[in-house]
């Protein structure tokens, strides 16, 4: 999307907007992930800065096209998401003050809302990424920024609690839910942005050198991850009904894959722990441990993805939602599960398969399946780029009299 003046929306404008930035946002980490798993970084849990320059400045052709590469796809979807980000606060703040507002907020489309938490949780796991990458010594002051970071996604954790409170204290006091028309698994929302400020809060298990707040950081993102957990399987449960009577909502039909990103999410956020665990309280659970969990993982987001594209496929959902002159904004929720699972599979791939034993790293068998994960990817960037020139086209001035 050329970086043009994006149009003001008013009460056109939706809560779903605001995952095109979460999009981008995602399609950062996947760049991410190609330092993490194919630059040497020993002695850290993450590469940074100083990894990267010394495998540039020792590497060949291949590896420093890879760098470069990486590089240019971090620094431009991060810029573009915070410029979607800042433009969706924006239009967030206007689109309170309408009618709409209090008829999304007086309806089933209420937790919506939570796609603003969901978003800025991960910008927040971007921002980590972008000093990793590009400042020099970071590292030498990581400790000092991992409380900082949790005060960060605590907020956010209450901010998406607050607004989950507000919907469930009006439903469940005075009623008002449609079930007929929850024929998706669009309550899954507040389960998804829930499971971001848990990965959020997981980082520290996974990388503090100290205890405490090791176990800070498992305790707040296991209650995280725990809530997600609930909503998410509620969600589940009161979609599946309406759907298996009334069959699912046509241009909801996205958000039957929904349960992809949250397993990506839920699985990072719980590898996190594990090293948490091993390096702070001596637990050694193995590379079959892993390589399980992994598995595990990958099979159920393969039978969501399988169950989501045939529904999609038989409802011509491309044709009437994405491919047509003014796409839904829905579709912004088919770039998340491009993203989560090419995350998941660079993740199994290289913390199951290769830490097993039963692939060797960079060999024809590695670099075939690694193959899948950047399908995934550069699918996720093409929907991603598509919607965005189409959705946030500027609108055209009047001629002139």
């Amino acid at each position: 999307m050329p970086f043009h003046a994006l149009p003001r929306l008013g009460d056109r404008w939706s809560p779903l907007h605001f995952l095109g930035a979460l999009g981008s946002g995602g399609i950062v980490v996947t760049f991410f992930l190609w330092f993490m798993f194919w630059v040497p970084h020993a002695g850290r849990p993450v590469p940074v800065f100083e990894d990267i320059a010394a495998a540039f400045a020792a590497g060949g052709p291949a590896m420093q096209a890879m760098i470069a590469a990486a590089y240019a796809g971090i620094a431009f979807f991060a810029i573009l998401h915070l410029r979607l980000l800042a433009w969706n606060l924006a239009e967030y703040a206007a689109f309170r003050k309408t009618a709409a507002h209090a008829a999304l907020r007086a309806s089933n489309a209420e937790t919506q809302l939570l796609a603003a938490p969901l978003t800025v949780a991960m910008s927040v796991n971007m921002g980590f990424i972008l000093g990793l990458v590009f400042v020099p010594g970071l590292w030498s002051a990581v400790e000092y920024l991992f409380p900082a970071a949790l005060l960060a996604f605590l907020a956010i954790g209450g901010w998406a609690l607050r607004l989950i409170g507000d919907f469930f204290g009006r439903v469940l006091s005075t009623g008002g839910f449609d079930c007929a028309k929850n024929n998706s698994l669009a309550q899954m929302l507040p389960a998804f942005a829930l499971s971001m400020v848990g990965v959020g809060l997981s980082a520290p298990a996974a990388m503090s050198a100290h205890a405490g707040l090791a176990a800070v950081s498992l305790l707040l993102s296991t209650l995280f991850i725990a809530a997600a957990a609930m909503l998410g399987a509620l969600a589940l449960f009161l979609g599946f009904r309406a759907m298996m009577e009334h069959g699912a909502a046509e241009e909801g039909a996205p958000t039957l894959l929904v349960g992809i990103p949250i397993l990506t999410i839920i699985g990072i956020a719980l590898m996190r722990q594990g090293h948490g665990l091993h390096v702070h309280l001596d637990d050694h659970a193995g590379a079959a441990e892993s390589f399980t969990l992994l598995a595990r993982i990958v099979a159920a987001q393969a039978v969501i993805g399988a169950f989501g594209f045939m529904v999609l496929k038989r409802q011509g959902y491309a044709a009437r939602f994405i491919d047509r002159a003014a796409p839904s904004v829905g579709a912004y929720a088919l770039v998340c599960p491009l993203v989560a699972g090419a995350v998941m599979a660079q993740f199994f791939v290289n913390k199951g398969l290769v830490s097993a034993g039963l692939i060797d790293r960079f060999d024809a068998a590695y670099w075939a399946l690694s193959a899948a994960a950047l399908i995934l990817q550069f699918a996720a960037i093409r929907l991603a780029l598509r919607l965005n020139a189409r959705l946030l086209a500027p609108v055209p001035r009047p001629a002139a009299a």
